[in-house]
């Protein structure tokens, strides 16, 4: 990547990082373009010409937060045997959510909004991260290490969203709780029910 990319994905970052932090903390509606540029510390004009509208900006933001998430979803599960994939799923999103709280806590606000422009782009996104759940819950029921008669879909979306609720509570009510602890409560649900 050449200097002026560089400084280009650099500038993006920075507008993806500002967006969310604000969004998260006042809401999409109540966010202004001037904030998001105050924020960032660049000018008015730099937030249009990387994105073509505060909705734009979103869209992008959504996809880059979820990308990553699906990525490290992706990294966590592989060459794991399914009992195995679902701990390190767990503990790739709890991770995910600590390092990215912001975006976290924008994607549970935004997630059951049907109303919002950009809510087919959320739901194929989320799609592709309960995908990789599912993939993985799937192969489980398959081997015989997890129940047969598991409905996948629905599994895969309850570890999606309980881990999703879980680590915001965590980090919001009791951030100086252990990640391993927190894991572990969630691992105990997950073996009750499977």
């Amino acid at each position: 990547m050449d200097g002026r990319s560089r400084r280009r994905e650099d500038t993006r970052q920075k507008l993806y990082e500002a967006a969310v932090e604000l969004i998260a903390e006042q809401g999409f509606s109540a966010t202004t373009v001037d904030d998001i540029a105050l924020r960032a510390k660049v000018a008015k004009g730099t937030v249009y010409y990387n994105f073509k509208s505060k909705t734009d900006l979103f869209e992008e933001l959504l996809r880059h937060g979820v990308g990553l998430l699906t990525a490290e979803f992706r990294a966590a599960v592989e060459g794991l045997p399914a009992r195995d994939a679902v701990r390190a799923l767990i503990r790739a999103q709890l991770e995910y959510i600590r390092r990215y709280q912001a975006f976290a806590q924008l994607l549970i606000s935004e997630m059951w909004r049907t109303n919002r422009e950009w809510q087919q782009t959320l739901l194929l996104l989320r799609e592709q991260s309960i995908g990789v759940i599912a993939e993985t819950v799937q192969a489980g029921v398959d081997s015989g290490e997890l129940p047969a008669e598991l409905d996948v879909r629905v599994a895969s979306a309850a570890l999606f969203g309980v881990g999703l609720v879980v680590a915001v509570d965590w980090l919001v009510f009791q951030p100086e709780r252990p990640i391993e602890d927190v894991e572990e409560a969630l691992l105990a649900i997950v073996r009750r029910v499977a």
